[in-house]
């Protein structure tokens, strides 16, 4: 004959078994995701893990943004002309965005497909992309030219003559874009930094070193 548990072993064994069969029940019952290991919340491949991955990048530029914010206020404190160290700040927080993103959708495999599929019809993409974005680089590259010729700083008081008349202000700040200026009456000015390069400047008042 073969060995018999004792009946109180017997009896443990029996309800420990009774105790996980409804938890399991209940959890199938509810269509809870295996997750088996964390490597499984970040998997690109599902919609949880692009998301928490999107916010995971998003996080992350947006503190370094910050630090790049801090550091531009600390190191402007010492400086005269802030009007170079404004737009390189600028260009350095979009930029950081720009590569969050590209990184992040190099990890998602639809996104990195899509990406492959424009790049095959890099010509196509080109000329609407070129056609569209044409006014936003005319702007940027004006602004890299304001800044690096230094036609006018940050504090000037000037004069603009452009095709809606001529304008009087402050400059306040060159943005990657656009240029913003304040009149007599507290009102902001904003022009694009395509009009500031074509248009005719006075330097009525130089901003104090």
């Amino acid at each position: 004959m073969g060995a018999t548990l004792p009946k109180d072993k017997v009896g443990r064994q029996g309800v420990g078994a009774s105790a996980i069969a409804p938890r399991q029940d209940k959890m199938r019952a509810m269509n809870l995701p295996e997750i088996p290991g964390s490597t499984t919340l970040f998997d690109p491949r599902n919609w949880l893990g692009a998301t928490l991955l999107a916010v995971l990048f998003l996080a992350l530029a947006s503190l370094v943004v910050v630090l790049i914010r801090s550091a531009s206020r600390r190191v402007g404190k010492h400086l005269s002309d802030v009007t170079a160290l404004q737009f390189v700040s600028a260009l350095a927080q979009t930029g950081t965005y720009l590569i969050a993103f590209v990184l992040y959708a190099h990890l998602i495999p639809e996104l990195r497909a899509l990406g492959t599929a424009l790049l095959a019809g890099v010509s196509v993409v080109s000329v609407v992309v070129g056609m569209a974005a044409q006014s936003t680089l005319g702007n940027l590259i004006a602004g890299f030219s304001l800044v690096l010729y230094r036609q006018v700083r940050v504090g000037d008081r000037i004069q603009l003559s452009s095709p809606v008349g001529t304008s009087t202000g402050t400059v306040q700040t060159i943005s990657l874009g656009f240029t913003v200026l304040r009149d007599d009456q507290h009102d902001e000015l904003i022009v694009p930094n395509s009009t500031m390069m074509g248009s005719t400047l006075i330097r009525l008042e130089q901003a104090p070193h």
